[in-house]
């Protein structure tokens, strides 16, 4: 069961870095995003592949199991990209409709 759940692990992790290799050939990647990913992918291979690593966290901070915490990790990687994804669209919208605004005034000045 655990070697199933680490094959899975390293697979994943193994796609990751693949993908960010692709991306970053791509030039869709700068070298501080393919760092990053590539950081995460490696980590996640060596969590799969050596568990006990997390054993003195699991401890230290009492969690019942190891799967505990990579699911509190999850959560809140997800509500951080979220956050992250939110202000940049947020971001995005405030300068497309200042954009859109001037236009439509210069537009207007001409006719």
């Amino acid at each position: 069961m655990v070697l199933g759940a680490q094959l899975i692990g390293i697979i994943f992790g193994l796609g990751v870095l693949y993908l960010t290799f692709l991306y970053f050939k791509r030039s869709e990647f700068t070298r501080n995003e393919w760092g990053l990913w590539t950081l995460l992918g490696t980590l996640f291979i060596l969590l799969s592949i050596f568990p006990e690593f997390l054993d003195p966290i699991i401890v230290k901070f009492q969690f019942a199991r190891t799967l505990d915490f990579l699911i509190i990790l999850g959560f809140m990687f997800l509500i951080a990209a979220t956050f992250y994804t939110y202000v940049v669209t947020r971001q995005t919208q405030r300068k497309l409709e200042s954009l859109v605004r001037r236009l439509a005034i210069e537009k207007a000045k001409k006719k």
